[in-house]
């Protein structure tokens, strides 16, 4: 469920936004579409944790010889550097939400929000983390109600489900990449790997250590823990597409049907006003800073465990920053990147959509090395993938090829 919300941070709700401003209906086959990649890449991710008890960073580490880790890390420090884009775009959202209730200047509370987060995340305290993580889930349902308020036109979303709208345009093509990137976001992989190592170090087993499924002698309990993260991922996934279909319809209801250009949060709640009343503003500000609050933290672990795994370092929220030096440096780094850039950029939602392109281009490499590693015998062991994980598995490897491809075409093409 935290990885699904984490999904929906501030910049798929203002890429989902942008689409539903843009091109009404235009874009909701992508819900349909990237549900069931979703729900197999996550699963893989989780498995091979669950599978194992070490997270991909790890798992890269003992897959691959000493050249192709040297080119995953290079791959892992340009994500660090585009998750440092996406927390300070997230951190924006959370300076626009705070300005929409009128609680004062948008970039005060902005780095306001960077500090707090950083310092609860130093913490150390990941049970408390993860608490907190679960209820910021909820704020994303106030998307899901703008549904029932809206004039829904529910034919015309009929047809953009269908894909009967779709368009060979630039700009449109590069919008999909955006939303592709946003749902299929590389640092996803990363921290659902991590979150299920440290549930693991939480367990009875093994003291301090992650013990994996395969080394757990109780069979029959480990069926069942298979299971149950498997349901886990699923409804996580299926919240996060129902969230994201929820704010394409409803900004196609409302700024699709005006044409209105989303350049700021307080671009969509005045163009929802009109539909929802006063309370527009309190939901999208409800919104945009729970998924900000979430999204930052999320981005900065991911890139900090999955660069530390690699190394061979110790790593995990649930340690203090003296046990995993590395890893809170890199955490550290990632926020206060983030509040930095934060107070230089006026364009929150560019560089929100931006951020989701970036997402877009980078999930294909490390899409194909989580899905060598999962396919291996000698790592899985029994968890290896199926042969519908490794067909979905890799169907999903070269969509995001074709994405990332199209990214690059229309991000030097300007369009």
């Amino acid at each position: 469920m935290v990885t699904g919300a984490a999904d929906d941070d501030p910049s798929g709700i203002a890429t989902y936004a942008k689409a539903g401003a843009a091109y009404s209906n235009g874009l909701l086959w992508t819900a349909p579409v990237t549900l069931p990649m979703m729900m197999a890449v996550q699963e893989i991710c989780d498995r091979t944790a669950l599978a194992t008890g070490e997270s991909l960073g790890a798992l890269a580490r003992r897959k691959f010889s000493r050249k192709p880790r040297v080119v995953i890390a290079v791959l892992i420090v340009a994500l660090l550097v585009g998750n440092i884009l996406n927390a300070a775009a997230d951190l924006m959202a959370i300076g626009q939400g705070m300005q929409l209730l009128g609680a004062g200047p948008d970039h005060l509370w902005s780095a306001v929000a960077g500090v707090g987060i950083a310092a609860a995340l130093m913490s150390g305290s990941f049970a408390v983390i993860a608490k907190v993580f679960k209820w910021l889930c909820v704020s994303l349902l106030a998307y899901v109600a703008v549904l029932f308020v809206a004039n829904v036109d529910w034919p015309d979303v009929l047809a953009g489900v269908l894909g009967l709208q779709f368009s060979f345009a630039p700009e449109y093509l590069g919008l999909v990449v955006a939303v592709l990137g946003t749902t299929i976001s590389p640092y996803l992989f990363f921290w659902q790997s991590a979150h299920r190592v440290q549930e693991l170090r939480a367990d009875d087993h093994g003291g301090d250590e992650a013990v994996g499924l395969k080394h757990r002698p109780d069979e029959v309990a480990a069926a069942h823990n298979l299971k149950k993260a498997r349901a886990d991922v699923f409804i996580g996934m299926v919240f996060s597409v129902l969230v994201m279909f929820a704010i394409m319809a409803a900004t196609a209801a409302t700024l699709g049907r005006e044409g209105t250009d989303v350049n700021t949060a307080a671009d969509v709640a005045k163009a929802l006003e009109p539909v929802v009343g006063p309370a527009a503003k309190f939901l999208f500000a409800a919104g945009f800073i729970g998924s900000g609050i979430l999204g930052v933290p999320v981005l900065a672990a991911s890139g900090a465990a999955g660069l530390s795994g690699l190394l061979g370092k110790d790593w995990g929220l649930d340690l203090s920053p003296r046990r995993a030096p590395l890893f809170y440096i890199l955490l550290g780094a990632g926020t206060v990147g983030g509040v930095i850039i934060s107070f230089f950029s006026n364009d929150p939602i560019g560089l929100l959509i931006l951020s989701a392109t970036i997402n877009g281009i980078a999930a294909a490499p490390f899409l194909i090395v989580t899905m060598l590693i999962s396919r291996d015998k000698a790592i899985m062991g029994e968890y290896r993938n199926g042969r519908l994980a490794a067909t979905l598995g890799w169907t999903t490897a070269g969509v995001m090829v074709v994405a990332g491809s199209i990214g690059v075409w229309t991000t030097l093409s300007g369009n």
